[in-house]
Parts: structure tokens; C-alpha cells; sequence
């Protein structure tokens, strides 16, 4: 296993930042309950308004449906599934249609905030400090502790894990840099920044890096399609042995581009591309979070023999599908 050692204080202001995520979350069971008795169906609301809005109001609070300590995987879903959410973003947002969708098809569903490092305040609403702000290999740290702490509670020896943006591209730091890939089965990425981005060619102008930087944190400037994370990360081959890839992206990905820097190469990577079959799905990178079709995706990536065909319903930009 590869060293993960941090900085004491980082390592216990992290753990207080999680114990306070779990008492907001009780606190706030009384107007969305995180978790729903075993026959009942958590509501799931496919608008990235709806999340916003929810965010808003239920700040620090774990979506629905995750985050259970007695959740016990069951011999059809044998592996959690942790949620890593996206730069300038956080749980409670990021995961607001996702979380109870997966809690639904019988997975114990863990999330978290990480990369709060920076203190900045620019971001979706939900969590302050602002998430995913941090260096990437700091924020990867984070990310092979919290699935440590998710195999300890639920006794699985691996988990699958499900990445927006940042979020899944930074998992490939702590599969091949962490050892991290002896401990998960299955990465899918939505819009994953894996190759970085050309900020729709602004990167190139001078001084629009070291803007972004400091207006945005440390880790856009690592998602830099020509900065030296980057290039360390994608140095050799995309995919690690051992693990299943799925990328799941839209071609009107504002964010990371070319959108086709998120897709990966290799013998056990799947692309897919939202509008495919689907012209009408006008999904864009902040709504494929919370769109119907991409949805699907992901529920078939990790539970492929029961694969069913994904939805193809108009689908706007940053909302995504409504649907409940």
C-alpha cells in the first residue's frame, strides 16, 4: 500500500468536518430524510434547480439515501458505492438526484466533501468551506481515507465509485498513485476531466491560468490540460489493471474541453456518449449530473447483466430531465 500519511491537523479538521456532516444530516431527516426503511422508494428529482435550491437550504447535509452506517451490502450489490463530486461543488448538490437513485437499486451509497482546503467561498451551494478547491493529490488523499473508512463500516473488501468531473478523474491519482486500485472494482466518470481542459481555448492566453487559480483554487490549474498534473497523471497508460472504467459525457460539455479529453483509452474502458442515439439530450456539463439518460448509464455500468435501455427524453442544459 502506498504511503497516505498528512498532516495531523488536516487529517483531524477532515474527520470534525465529517462528524458535523453527519449530525447536519440528522438534524435535517425531519424535511428529507437521508435514508428510507428498506421497502420504501426515496423521491428522485432529476432537476439541477431543484438541487440547487435544496442545497441551498439544507447546507452540510448528505443527499438522500447515503451515508447509512448500518447499511449492509446485500449478495446483488455486494460492493458501497462512494460518490466524489466535482470542482467548486459538493455533495449535497452534486449527488442530489444520483444518491437516492442508487440507495433505490439496493446500493449502500457513500458520500463526502473533500478538497475544502482553500477556504474559498465561490461555488455551488451546500458546503463552506467550498469543495473540491484543493491540489488533486491532497484531495486524493482524502479520497483513499474516506473509502477506507467506507470498507471498514460496511466490511467490503472493494467499492465502485461514481466521479463528476473532478470527481472522476481524480480517483485514477488514487488508483495508480495510492494503491487504490486494490481496493476498487468499477470507476465511472460523468464529463470526467481525465485528460484536462483548454477552458474552450482560453488556457492559452497569458495569465488566464494563474486567474482561474486564484479565483477557483489549486485544482483548476490542475485540470489545466497542459499543467504538470496532467501530465504526470496521463504519463502511461489510462487505465489501471484491475479496475473497470466507464466515461459517460455530452458533447455540449462547456466545461471540460474537447469534450473528448474526457474519454480514456483501453481494454477495460467504455466511452459513452450521451447523444448517441439521443440528439434531443441537450445535457450539459453541470446537468449530466442530474439527467435522466446519464443516470441510466451509470445504474448499467455498475450492474451491467441487468442493463436496460437508457430513457432518451428531451433534456435542457444544466437542469437535466425532470422527472420523480
Amino acid at each position: 500500500m502506498a504511503n497516505r500519511t498528512r498532516d495531523g491537523s488536516a487529517r483531524t479538521a477532515r474527520r470534525r468536518r465529517r462528524l458535523g456532516v453527519v449530525l447536519a444530516a440528522v438534524a435535517a431527516s425531519a424535511t428529507f430524510p437521508a435514508n428510507a426503511a428498506a421497502d420504501d422508494e426515496l423521491p428522485v428529482i432529476n432537476s439541477g434547480a431543484a438541487a440547487f435550491a435544496h442545497a441551498a437550504a439544507h447546507p452540510e447535509t448528505s443527499p438522500a439515501g447515503s451515508n447509512d452506517d448500518s447499511c449492509t451490502p446485500s449478495p446483488e450489490h455486494p460492493r458501497p458505492v462512494v460518490l466524489v463530486h466535482g470542482t467548486v461543488e459538493n455533495m449535497t448538490f452534486n449527488w442530489y438526484s444520483l444518491s437516492p437513485r442508487l440507495a433505490n437499486e439496493g446500493y449502500c451509497v457513500f458520500a463526502f466533501n473533500y478538497g475544502q482546503d482553500s477556504g474559498l467561498g465561490v461555488g455551488a451551494p451546500g458546503a463552506f468551506p467550498t469543495g473540491g478547491t484543493a491540489a488533486i493529490p491532497d484531495s486524493a488523499v482524502e479520497l483513499a481515507e474516506f473509502v477506507d473508512e467506507v470498507r471498514d463500516t460496511t466490511g467490503s473488501e472493494k467499492v465502485d465509485i461514481v466521479g463528476h468531473s473532478q470527481g472522476g478523474m481524480l480517483p485514477r491519482y488514487y488508483l495508480g498513485e495510492l494503491g487504490g486500485a486494490d481496493e476498487v472494482e468499477h470507476l465511472v466518470g460523468l464529463s470526467p476531466s481525465n485528460h484536462g481542459t483548454d477552458v474552450l481555448g482560453l488556457s492559452k492566453l497569458p495569465g488566464v491560468p494563474e486567474l482561474l487559480q486564484a479565483g477557483l483554487g489549486d485544482s483548476v490549474r490542475d485540470q489545466l490540460a497542459d499543467s504538470e498534473f496532467m501530465a504526470e497523471l496521463n504519463a502511461g497508460d489510462d487505465a489501471v489493471p484491475g479496475v473497470d472504467y466507464t466515461v459517460i459525457q455530452t458533447k455540449y460539455d462547456e466545461v471540460v474541453t474537447p469534450h473528448t479529453s474526457a474519454f480514456m483509452e483501453g481494454p477495460q474502458v467504455t466511452n459513452v456518449l450521451l447523444q448517441d442515439g439521443c440528439e434531443i439530450n441537450l445535457t450539459d456539463h453541470i446537468g449530466i449530473a442530474f439527467d435522466r439518460r446519464a443516470e441510466q448509464y451509470v445504474v448499467n455500468a455498475l450492474d451491467p447483466d441487468n442493463a436496460v435501455e437508457p430513457p432518451c427524453v428531451p433534456s435542457p442544459p444544466f437542469n437535466g430531465a425532470e422527472h420523480s
